[in-house]
This record gives C-alpha cells, structure tokens and sequence, in this order.
C-alpha cells in the first residue's frame, strides 16, 4: 500500500521490459503480480508530474494486465469506456515513458484516441458508449470473419446511462460474440468474493461448463418440459450465488463477481471466457483508488490529481463561475421553495455539494442520464416547480431533442445553468463546450446568456430563473478576473448588452468573460476602441447592433464558441437582414477541433486571447 506520491521515478525493471503487450504475454503468470505492484508505482508517479485522472487507473492496474495477457492485442480489440480508467492501458501499450505528458499541450491524450495508437480501438470521452461500439465491432468482425475477439470495459458510474442499457439489450439478444465487463468499484469486495465465488466463477467459466450446458440443451429440449425445468433449477442456482439474473434474462452468460486484484484468477477467467460463443458478462469488483492509502479513503477527491508541483497554494484561491452558481442556487432555493436542482452526476463539477445537504429533499442527482435530467425538469416544470438544471456543454448535447422536444417546444419554465462553456483546457475536444450557443441559438423560445464577469453571473442566473420559459447562462471553467459577487437578487433587462467604454471607428461586441482579453488587448493598443459586454446572444440586442453600426466602420465579434452559428453569426444575420452598413470579423472557435492544452494555450492558438485581438484589430486598422 503506497501512502505518498513518488517525487522521483521509481525501480520498474519489469515494468520497463514491456513496450508492447506480446512482451507482457511472455511472462509468467507468477509474475503478473509484481508487474501490477510496479505498474500502480509508476502511475503515481507519472499522474503525480502531469496531473489527471486518477482513481479509476489504479482501480484496473490488475484488470488492465489480465486483459492484455489474455487477449490477443492489438488484433483483438478493447474498448475502454470513458477513458479515465486507461492510464495503465496506455502505459502497457507502448506510451509509458510519454505518459508524465499527458494532458499538455503535444502530449498524450487524456483518453484513448484512435490517431494516437492502434490500441486505441475506440476514441471516447464521454461515458456509456463503449458497448454499443464493441457491439458493432464485433458484429462486422463476425461479417468480414476475421476473428477478432471483442471486449468492452465499463465501469466509473457508466452502467447508469441509458445508452448502456440499450446496448445490453441489443447484444444480449443479437447471438454475437463479444466480452462486457462491468468493472464495479462502487462495491467493496464482501466475503463472497472469497474462495468460493473464485471455484464459482472458474466453473461457469470453463469451456467444461459450457459444453456441458450446450449438450444438456439438445438433449434435454427434445423432452417436453424438461429443459425449462432444467433451464430455471440453473437460474436459480447461479442466482442464489451471484446478482446476475439482470444480466441473463437481457440474454448474456454472466460470470462474477469476481476480486479484481487477483490477477492471476483474472487472468484466468477471461482466458477461458476469450472462447465463449455469444454474448458474455464479466462482473469484476475492484477498488477505485486501489493501492494509494488516500484514494482509497477519499475517492471523490483523488478522481483525478493535480500535479504535486502545482498542488500548493500560492495565495487566494479564486472564486469559479461553478461556485457562483452553488452559492446563487443555495441562495435563491431558500427564497423561493418552488426551486428544485437536478444534474447529472455532476454535484462536485457543478457545485452543489452545500445545496444537496442544505435541501436535500429538493436536490436530484440522475446519475449519467443527461436526457433524463432534462426530461425529468420539464414534467417539474408542467406541475408548477422551477427547476434548474446543471450540467456541463458538452453534456448537454446528449439531451438535445429532450431540449427541444420536451422543454422548448412547450415552453416551460426550466433554467438551464451549461457549465464548462468554451474550451476547457487538459480535457480536450471531447469535453469542450464549443457548440451549445450554435445549438440553442436556432431553437426558439429560448434565452440564452453569456456573464462576463462572477458578478455578471450572478446577475443573468437571477434573470434567467425569472424569465418564464426556457433560459440558458452559460459560463466557463474556472474564474474570470475574481470580481465581488456583490448583487443578492437584482436582475437585468432581457436582450439588452452593456457599453463598457465608447470609441470609434472600431467595435468589439463580446460575448462572455473573453472581454477581459479584449480589454488587455485595448489598453495595450492606446486607441480609442468601442467595447461592449453584449449579455445576451439570444434575444439579441437589435437596437445596440443598430447604434454601433451608425457610430463605426468595423464590427469584432468574440466568443469561446464555434464561429459556425455562433454569437458571432447572430450579428452578422442581423446586419445582413438589416442592411447594416458595416463590416463584421468574427472571433470564436474555427471550425475545427482543439486539442488539449491549458485554456490559456487554447484561447492563444484561436487568436481570441489578447495578443490573438490585438493583432485582428491592428489588421483592421
């Protein structure tokens, strides 16, 4: 049991010997376990210089070997779902040495990504994906005959989507040969994962059983009766063993649970369940956090880490939009008892530790069920409730049709706060909140608002939440400039914008806290520039559009969204619709996908930092 982070790289002879799996394949099953107590020294390590996830790696150190000892990879595919648990993945499969890169800017990526390696079978990033894409890997395997063997790994809270289970229930019924293994570490590992489930689990996987259990079918489905007789004093015995009804009634042989740091049983196991025909289910136990003494105490906490050298502060911690938005609900929840929360697995992320226990009675975590939280506020919202959901951009593109369908085509009364707005930095482009401006801009009867400021936040939430309808306020990751959240329950004009300084010739009208980018950027310059805080992207403000366009010569749009049907593009439709005798250059995200860096590192390679502005309205001028 580790009880620090190494400060300096560890011994990992063994470790070291394996640039590719089919070296880890020659070893000895006696040696699996020093290779996982060495592999597990390494992660703490390389996580601790890079920072990342970090619970869900050491939770698979033994599951990730046992994988690739018994199956043939690359040929054979794994796909890991989400991403967090494939540190040792990437560690194994040739990345060791790059791995203290990850997350940074020309570094590895946070999660498997199909250019990085060819054991990347599967590029992913949000959750609950990773069975319907080995279902459909393996059905065109089974096609093309090729004899892959596919497995999917789930895990991290995962099996809580919706999706999962759609996938289940085609795979289970589809005859195709495939491996899911839910990687449970929400459970500790009870007594019955002991001897006795290991001799269990051994049979049930042995090609023994499963000759045994295909002839008893021929023979005894010709004797009328019989087989059902035969086939329920199975399921109940299996069922007085193991949880896995579920999972066989949606038609998989389930094995499990099994210890998931055994990595010699394990090995074992998915040796003999590599072979199996049809679809399996591999039901292993691990402990998120496993082998570091303040992970496994704290599992929350060390989800991920930052890196050591950074994890000191160095003076005030600022205040994040997230925390604006945990304080304002605590806040508004104990004006008005018509507010109920809802988010998606996201309390932490979004802030809402100190509501969930302040009003717990009003407080709704639906687990990874984005469409649910949505659909789930719209039937609030029919009763005379006034929900507030938070939730992430980027995970609000999984709830779009519930967005339109159920919430804004009947108009009610949901306030949406999208956290992580823009470019979120080591994340990447999978959970980059590039596109929610685009696409609630073309929906109507919403609202949407962009705070420039902590303040401002404050301000648009109250607007928003008194608006009757459907109204978004987006924000960013992390803080603006630290300004005093100094209004309680005032609000602002709906579709109007703000001047902040009044110049000519040229106008920034900015969406969002990049504003404080332009205003460095301005006073670099010394010229006499018109800013604005714009405010609103939707509705926008008509007759601010019309007085600058009669004062300047130039418009520059910015945002920390994509340019294709942005804040941006809403200005330039009305100008163009209006006839508006000015010419726009819009700043945002190009049409392509940023790759994880800092968000500072982003802004800058997009130009919408303030040497990026700068350098746009010297072009102009």
């Amino acid at each position: 049991m580790f009880q620090e982070i190494p400060k300096s790289r560890p011994n990992t002879p063994l470790l070291d010997r394996i640039d590719h799996p089919k070296q880890l394949r020659e070893l000895s099953m006696a040696e699996l376990p020093e290779l996982a107590n060495q592999l597990r020294e390494y992660l703490l390590y390389s996580v601790g210089q890079s920072g990342g996830h970090f619970g869900a790696g050491l939770g698979v150190v033994e599951l990730t070997i046992a994988l690739h000892y018994a199956y043939n990879t690359p040929d054979d595919l794994l796909l890991w779902d989400v991403g967090h648990q494939a540190y040792p993945h990437k560690i194994l499969t040739g990345r060791r040495e790059q791995l203290p890169t990850i997350r940074t800017k020309d570094g590895l990526s946070p999660f498997p990504k199909r250019k990085e390696s060819e054991f990347d079978t599967f590029g992913v990033g949000h959750s609950s994906t990773s069975i319907s894409a080995a279902l459909g890997m393996a059905i065109a395997a089974n096609k093309q005959q090729s004899g892959k063997k596919v497995a999917a790994i789930i895990g991290d809270g995962a099996m809580t989507a919706g999706q999962a289970f759609e996938a289940l229930n085609h795979a289970g019924h589809s005859d195709t040969d495939m491996l899911v293994i839910l990687n449970d570490n929400d459970m500790a590992i009870s007594e019955n994962v002991g001897g006795l489930n290991k001799y269990f689990s051994k049979i049930l996987s042995s090609k023994t059983y499963a000759t045994m259990r295909e002839g008893s079918r021929k023979v005894l489905s010709s004797i009328p009766h019989a087989w059902e007789l035969a086939s329920k004093t199975e399921e109940h015995v299996k069922g007085f063993f193991t949880p896995g009804i579920l999972f066989e009634e949606l038609g998989f042989n389930y094995i499990g649970p099994v210890d998931g740091h055994d990595v010699e049983n394990l090995t074992r196991t998915l040796k003999n369940m590599r072979d199996l025909k049809g679809p399996q289910f591999l039901h292993v136990v691990t402990k998120k956090g496993k082998g570091f003494a303040p992970a496994e105490k704290d599992q929350i906490k060390y989800h991920a880490l930052s890196p050591v050298s950074n994890s000191v502060s160095t003076g005030v911690k600022k205040k994040t939009f997230s925390n604006v938005f945990g304080q304002w609900a605590c806040d508004t929840a104990a004006l008005d008892p018509k507010l109920l929360a809802i988010t998606p697995a996201m309390r932490e992320g979004s802030d809402l530790i100190k509501f969930s226990e302040k009003f717990p009675q009003r407080y709704f975590d639906v687990a990874i069920a984005e469409q649910h939280a949505v659909t789930l506020a719209a039937g609030m919202a029919c009763e005379g409730a006034k929900p507030v959901v938070a939730i992430y951009s980027t995970f609000l593109q999984r709830a779009y049709d519930q967005l339109v369908h159920d919430v804004a085509v009947q108009n009610l009364d949901v306030t949406f706060a999208v956290d992580r707005a823009g470019v979120v930095g080591a994340d990447g482009p999978t959970h980059a909140g590039a596109y929610d401006i685009s696409f609630m801009r073309c929906i109507p009867n919403m609202v949407i608002a962009a705070p420039s400021d902590e303040n401002e936040c404050r301000l648009l939430l109250n607007t928003a939440y008194e608006f009757n309808g459907p109204a978004a306020v987006r924000y960013p990751r992390g803080s603006a400039n630290g300004t005093d959240v100094s209004c309680v329950s005032e609000t602002v004009e709906i579709g109007k914008g703000r001047m902040i300084q009044q110049g000519k010739g040229i106008a920034i009208l900015c969406f969002g806290p990049l504003i404080h980018e332009a205003q460095k950027a301005i006073d670099e310059l010394d010229q006499n520039i018109t800013l604005v805080d714009m405010r609103f992207i939707k509705p926008i403000d008509d007759a601010l559009i019309k007085q600058l366009a009669e004062e300047h010569q130039q418009f520059i749009t910015l945002e920390d969204n994509a340019i294709l049907g942005g804040a941006g593009s809403a200005v330039l439709e009305f100008v163009s619709f209006n006839k508006l005798d000015v010419n726009v250059t819009l700043l945002g995200i190009p049409d392509a996908y940023i790759e994880h860096a800092s968000q500072e590192q982003q802004w800058a390679e997009m130009g919408i930092d303030a040497a990026g502005i700068k350098q746009t309205v010297l072009g102009l001028l």
